[in-house]
């Protein structure tokens, strides 16, 4: 909680909707952190030269939720061409990394896992492109 009650005290507050931008935290932070675990338990598998793509996809997703949220918690003088892309990114990186973790769902719990929380933080990218 606190994270939100330190952006909602920003002397010049952001313009979106204060649940979509904190949704959009919320499901970035959980995401890179699902994404992290799920590329760490893959690479325990035996299977694993089977999961080198989702692997990757999992660490470029986290990687770019972790720098979206980053980028976005941070309210004074936005460039908002640069703000939409990074979403638009992110939204594309979960996205992919969905995918990719669907194919391996049936074999993987924390595949189907990420494969969820992909998913909701792709909505959550895509509300707040809505909102900008």
């Amino acid at each position: 909680m606190t994270v939100h009650e330190i952006i909602a005290l920003h002397p010049n507050p952001t313009t979106i909707d204060p649940a979509t931008f904190s949704r959009f935290v919320d499901e970035c932070l959980d995401c890179a952190a699902s994404c992290t675990s799920c590329a760490d338990d893959c690479l325990a598998e035996p299977d694993v030269q089977e999961l080198i793509r989702c692997i990757r996809l999992d660490l470029d997703c986290a990687d770019t939720c972790e720098t979206a949220r980053r980028v976005l918690t941070r309210q004074t003088a936005p460039d908002l061409n640069f703000v939409r892309a990074l979403v638009e990114a992110c939204s594309v990186a979960c996205a992919s990394c969905r995918d990719e973790c669907e194919r391996h769902a049936a074999h993987h719990e924390h595949c189907r896992l990420c494969a969820e929380v992909c998913q909701r933080c792709k909505e959550a990218c895509d509300d707040l492109l809505a909102a900008l």
